[in-house]
């Protein structure tokens, strides 16, 4: 997820009322398939952070614990007169901060750079009662560190944590939360070692994995863009047992699509750093074709793509669906797992590309029915009020025009004098989540550290008429 703000669109603002949906552009999928969009991307990226590497802007120490801050008129004012320690903000209060060098991931090693959280391995804080975060412990990654380690995609499974990694020979390692129920504030943080986990995945073709999805229910993951593309899976849906997380197994994989990129973890109060993409669900959705059916909705550069993934030795592609201002597909949701209606997507490339609805540079999310899985329609659009790049009441309007910001919390100042409240660039957070029960949201980001904020006032939203 590429955002400088965190926020809450919840039930009107500027939308995109006709259907958008398309066939894939065959003339263009090719060079999707061939990974050289993505190479493109990555290299954008890497010369971004570079900079700011150079620049000394990747350097968490620079960045002091901060306090419970009221947003006040607009404003979060953490450090009086500091305008980089000043955030915009709505409806939303910062409780905490602490950075990433604290969290146990320094700023750089000899082979690279702590631009995406945690380059060294994964930390873990617990959220205390009050708003406080409690750095509870530190897991190495289980392989030698290069510019990869930047990513890590982990999972809640039970009473796990499933980590993967773009790092080759990382794996994916499953840890067990338990864990750190035994740990004494006191004696806190404590460094784990590879010993400590319980399973580690190694069936990977370079050992890597973009991302990784869990089906809690039906008690398997999913590892998906595993590189390379040339591979037997192409990097598409490789499905992994975790029956017994002691020995997760390979259950069979899925290449007919390619590439697929980027889902949401749910634990109680323990946030885990870092994190984004694809979603698998049991089918208790309107189309009773597929009623009671493994589905995978998969997010694949140019296309919304659904599985079926019922036999994990033998799935196959139900739809392939492009839509305007396809630039790289790269996450999305379904907003109700029990009734699977609606589909929210979001396109990492499309404000940089300057294409279809988002050619202003404002973030728009993609509104998708998919109450037929073999026709998904895109049936509107969100536009977000500031400029930047998403990397991550719809049922009576899905036009997008009954959504709404009702709160914010910008965590990225740097840019925030710049014409539209933002730059279109790979900076500010990589990742949030909000499904805590104490309402707290966690957001993890690329130079400083993570950051904890809660909503104050959930403000209805009135209906603007076209």
């Amino acid at each position: 997820m590429l955002v400088k703000t965190i926020g809450v669109a919840v039930g009107l603002c500027a939308v995109g009322a006709l259907a958008k949906e398309k066939a894939v552009d065959m003339s263009r999928h090719a060079e999707y398939k061939s990974g050289v969009v993505m190479d493109r991307i990555m290299a954008h990226k890497f010369e971004q952070w570079e900079a700011k590497m150079a620049s000394g802007a990747l350097n968490s120490t620079q960045w002091p614990r901060l306090n419970y801050t009221k947003c006040v008129n607009g404003i979060a004012e953490a450090i009086r007169g500091d305008a980089l320690q000043t955030f915009r903000c709505k409806n939303m209060d910062l409780y905490d901060f602490i950075n990433h060098a604290t969290l146990g991931s320094p700023l750089a090693t000899d082979e690279g750079a702590s631009a995406a959280g945690m380059f060294q391995g994964t930390g873990f804080a617990e959220i205390l009662p009050k708003g406080r975060l409690l750095n509870l412990g530190f897991l190495p990654a289980p392989a030698a560190l290069a510019k990869h380690a930047l990513w890590k995609e982990l999972r809640g499974y039970k009473n796990y944590m499933v980590i993967g990694s773009e790092l080759e020979e990382h794996g994916i390692q499953i840890f067990d939360m338990r864990k750190l129920l035994t740990i004494n504030p006191k004696k806190a943080p404590v460094k784990f070692s590879s010993d400590d986990v319980t399973g580690h995945f190694k069936d990977l073709p370079l050992g890597r994995t973009h991302n990784v999805v869990i089906n809690e229910e039906l008690q398997y993951a999913v590892s998906v863009g595993a590189a390379p593309r040339e591979d037997a899976c192409g990097a598409g849906l490789i499905s992994i047992d975790l029956k017994d997380p002691s020995k997760p197994t390979r259950l069979g994989c899925n290449a007919q699509d390619g590439y697929v990129h980027d889902p949401r973890i749910h634990l109680a109060n323990i946030l885990i750093l870092p994190l984004c993409q694809a979603q698998c669900l049991k089918y208790r959705g309107p189309d009773k074709r597929y009623l009671g059916h493994d589905i995978c909705y998969g997010y694949s550069e140019d296309s919304l793509t659904i599985y079926d993934v019922t036999n994990k030795a033998n799935s196959s592609i139900i739809s392939r669906t492009s839509y305007d201002g396809a630039a790289y597909t790269h996450q999305g949701w379904v907003l109700d797992p029990y009734n699977q209606e609606y589909l929210l997507l979001d396109d990492e490339y499309d404000e940089e590309a300057a294409v279809g609805p988002a050619a202003a540079g404002y973030p728009i999310t993609y509104i998708w029915d998919i109450r037929d899985l073999q026709k998904p329609k895109n049936t509107g659009h969100y536009k977000a009020t500031n400029r930047g790049i998403d990397h991550n009441h719809i049922p009576q309007d899905p036009t997008g025009a009954g959504v709404c910001e009702v709160a914010y919390f910008d965590i990225y100042p740097e840019d925030d004098k710049e014409e539209g409240g933002g730059l279109v660039g790979f900076a500010g957070s990589w990742t949030s989540y909000g499904y805590f029960k104490s309402g707290f949201v966690a957001v993890n980001t690329m130079e400083r550290g993570v950051y904890l904020v809660k909503i104050t006032k959930r403000e209805r939203c009135k209906r603007v008429h076209a």
